[in-house]
């Protein structure tokens, strides 16, 4: 954006000095900034549009399917042919963040390995899944092939697959979404076209056309992959547009991990009150993913669950969207923020409007995370904790430094003591690299290692 255009009324200059914190995002600066306008979790949920109704009915649809998705996919067979990952703490990786910012610990620091859930390996296999199965169902029953009180393994047949062969899927992509709605959408029979930005890796490209779907590659960014998608879509009526920006589906795939998280926590006997926080790091692109999760987090565990999105310091649009209050009407590249960043799954230009806002009074807080850092954390993660995560999948492990290190007030605003900031648990949400391939992600460990 030049300082002779205008933006929501403002040039460049007129932004810049409005909100400094502007400069800071251009320079590439990794900060924090926490939300001052964050509101009582029973007031904020309005501004969403949704209630606990809408997460329990797409609860039990996921149910619904599990017999089905436990007969196609026998990796979901140990769960019942629910998607689901596991939660483990990461003591040695908490000391050396604490070591490294020269602070005592406090608390414990879990990990969320949504990296690793089963058919695609990353936390789109929440939302991207469980749009394609609530669209296929509302086919089938439709049309009298279905009913909701069948046996869904009943799906696994030549007459649904032929039935879903009479229709498509489009859905524009950095990389994890489509390739969880491609897999997903392939095995039901439905022709799948994913459009894919220049930074999708490559071998999520070629897994996807393995599995028979149509791959359709672009030069520029993930914004540029959307809107071509969206226009053939809309020019094909037996077409269904995955729409990543502003799906409630997706929204709601994502929400459902709350209830199955609660579950995992009382397990290992973590409590969640106003004596025990709970801060969410969620690593955010263009927003769909993390805003479904802490909707469902907030459903649940009201005001004592904090969240807190991670985005790349080249790629930062949902903290420069709500912090403008311009959302999806502006982009990074307004700004001279390139978009270009190791974290594939996070290089996104522009937010998306309806969880900006939706969630603006309920996101407590907004982090930064350049390249390096990631590559750094990836190598400590296997070394210290024997996990391999993907770049955009240690966005979130810088959060917990910025919350017990901030100086803009928030701790103190939100009511978190000395005392309530010892018994609280951190949770890191890891949205991806159970599936890269080994020379992949021997390449991030070997650049991570030479850093550190």
């Amino acid at each position: 954006m030049n300082d002779d255009n205008t933006l929501g009324g403002r040039s460049a200059a007129e932004w810049r000095n409005a909100i400094p914190l502007i400069d800071d995002l251009v320079a590439l600066k990794e900060l924090s900034w926490f939300n001052p306008g964050i509101a009582p979790t029973a007031q904020a949920l309005a501004d969403v549009g949704l209630d606990a109704s809408d997460v329990a009915a797409a609860s039990a649809r996921l149910q619904r399917f599990a017999p089905w998705i436990a007969r196609v996919f026998p990796e979901t067979q140990p769960a019942g042919g629910l998607i689901e990952s596991g939660i483990v703490a990461l003591p040695a990786m908490q000391a050396v963040l604490c070591r490294d910012a020269g602070i005592a610990p406090q608390g414990a620091l879990w990990l969320k390995k949504d990296s690793h859930l089963p058919i695609s390996g990353s936390i789109k296999a929440r939302g991207g899944i469980y749009e394609v199965l609530a669209h296929a169902e509302r086919l089938a029953l439709a049309t009298g092939l279905l009913h909701e009180d069948d046996d869904y393994a009943r799906l696994d047949s030549d007459a649904f697959r032929a039935f879903f062969g009479q229709h498509r899927i489009a859905v524009g992509s950095t990389g994890n979404l489509g390739l969880s709605i491609g897999l997903m959408g392939a095995k039901l029979g439905f022709h799948v076209t994913v459009h894919m930005s220049a930074d999708a890796r490559a071998w999520k490209k070629a897994r996807l056309r393995a599995n028979g779907v149509h791959v359709v590659e672009y030069a520029s960014d993930y914004s540029a992959a959307v809107a071509e998608g969206r226009r053939q879509a809309e020019a094909d009526p037996q077409c269904h547009f995955v729409d990543d920006e502003n799906s409630t589906d997706l929204f709601l795939g994502y929400a459902v991990a709350a209830e199955r998280l609660q579950k995992q926590l009382v397990a290992e006997g973590l409590a969640v009150d106003a004596e025990h926080p709970l801060f969410v790091y969620l690593p955010c692109g263009v927003g769909g993913g993390p805003g479904g999760v802490a909707f469902g987090l907030k459903l649940i565990f009201g005001d004592a669950v904090h969240c807190v999105f991670a985005e790349p310091t080249h790629a930062p649009c949902m903290l420069l969207g709500v912090r403008t209050g311009l959302h999806e009407d502006v982009s990074v590249q307004d700004f001279g923020i390139d978009g270009v960043t190791a974290a594939d799954g996070l290089a996104v230009g522009r937010p998306s409007g309806f969880v900006g806002r939706a969630m603006q009074r309920l996101i407590d807080g907004y982090i930064t995370v350049g390249d390096d850092t990631l590559y750094r954390r990836i190598a400590q993660m296997d070394a210290l904790e024997g996990v391999q995560l993907e770049p955009s999948a240690v966005a979130g492990l810088p959060g917990m430094v910025q919350v017990l290190t901030e100086t803009q007030g928030y701790r103190q605003r939100m009511g978190l003591s000395e005392a309530r900031m010892g018994r609280a648990t951190h949770l890191v949400w890891a949205t991806g690299g159970g599936m890269v391939p080994e020379d992949e992600m021997a390449r991030y460990l070997a650049q991570g290692r030479a850093l550190a």
